[in-house]
């Protein structure tokens, strides 16, 4: 991985990279699961089962994904996030990495597959909104992926390839880094396992402090 002071500016992925919602998200999902009658699953199965869109994650554990029920499920989960999500925090390193960045002069923004008013409160709640200069979410609660809003976030940015690193923690961070022409890291914390993040074959990082270390 390059030096981060080589870069122009980061994009960060908010959920499990910034902000430690995975044991927040497991925990709902196995509430779904039992009144579904559908087997609960560890952390750990958790990580290894996660994916983008996330209606292909909730298919391979079982649950029923026409259209009515996909809707159904999708407001239980995020009704359930919503009244939940304040019992959790971001990383305890998350605010020094992006002030020590700040510092450097890089500029900073969030791409996210998180709804925009909830990024957007959610971001104000740990007062972080200095660090970023935008903040780019979804329009709907659905998840199915921001690499529509990478594409056009990185136009308006204007940044050439290799001035720009994307930090996330799951496989399709990598693929909307790739498509977007961003470098990328990827965070072994986040939603996804350590062997999966593997198969991107780009640098991992065990903490957010590293990326500031070198």
């Amino acid at each position: 991985m390059k030096n981060i002071r080589n870069y122009k500016h980061i994009i960060w992925d908010w959920n499990g990279t910034l902000f430690d919602d995975v044991e927040l998200c497991a925990n709902i999902m196995n509430k779904l699961l039992e009144e579904a009658n559908l087997p609960k699953i560890s952390v750990d199965e958790y990580r290894d089962i996660f994916t983008f869109p996330v209606i292909d994650y909730y298919k391979a554990l079982g649950h029923d994904v026409g259209k009515e029920n996909w809707e159904k499920i999708s407001h239980q989960f995020i009704s359930e996030y919503e009244a939940n999500k304040y019992e959790f925090t971001i990383y305890s390193d998350a605010e020094d990495v992006l002030k020590e960045i700040d510092s450097f002069g890089i500029t900073q923004s969030v791409l996210s597959a998180y709804k925009q008013e909830m990024l957007d409160e959610l971001v104000a709640h740990f007062n972080l909104n200095k660090y970023f200069i935008r903040l780019v979410g979804l329009d709907n609660i659905y998840a199915a992926g921001k690499l529509d809003n990478g594409l056009k976030w990185i136009k308006e940015l204007g940044f050439k390839k290799g001035e720009v690193l994307l930090v996330g923690d799951t496989l399709h961070d990598c693929e909307v880094a790739e498509a977007i022409g961003a470098d990328s890291v990827l965070l072994s914390l986040g939603h996804q396992s350590k062997d999966r993040l593997r198969l991107c074959k780009i640098p991992m990082i065990d903490s957010l402090s590293e990326l500031i270390k070198n």
